[in-house]
């Protein structure tokens, strides 16, 4: 999990690079093909057995929310420092405990409640809204952040009854699909060189490490690799300062930190919850 986290903190400042010369959804499809070029080749190995699936349309709408998510924040960080972006897209977590409660019933304690609260007063800490600290593009953050929280939903739906390869295969083949309709709109033919040389690199890195969070699933429990994620933002950051020299503010460390103390906690009680029910 967290060489994973290391890999997608550089997948994000070479597609924040990128986006001086590149749209930012041509960035994401060409980020997206590393995972589907995996996808192609374990089909062909193990035939199209991995497709068969009881919730298509599930499978289908989680591949169309990774492409969503996945546009929208690179089209963020090209106007906000990624250590910004990163600590604003760890909202992510209590959104799902909060559609968890709302879509799948799950029983959410008043502590948790709290520290989803407080958390969210963290988020506006680093955001600061009417202030005209954060640019504008913050909201995409947050939009992204919702739409992988949804991602997280049908996860959890979806993981009674399908294999792991399946999800993959379904996200991989509908995001490329949905990332792909714009892309000839858009379209920059990228300079051989440094620009093509980013964008194969992309593609491999963020195919490992989507492959690496997903092998560490099937080890350990989500809830106590969870808290790792944060470790995004201690990458984010040291990406940011050695590529783009940009380092977060006072404010933004005091609200991340609240975020990260916030997040952890309420990942602590779900783990506790999910203990005591087994």
């Amino acid at each position: 999990m967290a060489g994973g986290m290391f890999l997608f903190s550089a997948v994000d400042t070479q597609a924040k690079f990128l986006t001086d010369s590149l749209h930012p959804l041509q960035i994401a499809w060409s980020r997206q093909l590393g995972l589907l070029a995996g996808v192609l080749i374990y089909i062909c190995i193990k035939g199209f057995g991995v497709l068969r699936t009881k919730h298509p349309g599930l499978q289908i709408s989680r591949g169309v929310l990774a492409a969503g998510s996945a546009g929208l924040f690179i089209t963020a960080i090209k106007y906000v420092p990624i250590a910004d972006a990163a600590a604003v897209s760890f909202v992510a977590p209590f959104l799902v405990t909060i559609m968890g409660a709302l879509i799948l019933g799950e029983a959410v304690g008043v502590r948790r409640w709290t520290a989803i609260g407080i958390g969210f007063l963290g988020t506006l800490l680093v955001i600061r809204p009417g202030l005209g600290v954060i640019h504008p593009a913050i909201a995409l953050v947050l939009v992204a952040a919702t739409m992988f929280a949804l991602r997280q939903i049908l996860s959890r739906r979806l993981g009674d009854t399908e294999r792991t390869a399946t999800t993959i295969a379904y996200t991989a083949i509908a995001a490329s699909v949905v990332l792909t309709l714009p892309v000839p709109f858009v379209w920059q033919t990228p300079q051989w060189g440094l620009e093509v040389g980013l964008l194969l690199s992309m593609a491999v890195l963020a195919a490992i490490a989507e492959c690496m969070v997903i092998k560490s699933l099937e080890l350990a429990q989500a809830v106590v690799l969870a808290p790792v994620h944060y470790s995004l933002l201690i990458w984010a950051t040291f990406y940011g300062w050695l590529v783009f020299n940009e380092l977060p503010d006072g404010w933004t460390w005091l609200g991340s930190g609240i975020i990260l103390a916030t997040g952890i906690y309420t990942l602590h009680r779900e783990r506790l919850a999910k203990s005591k029910a087994s």
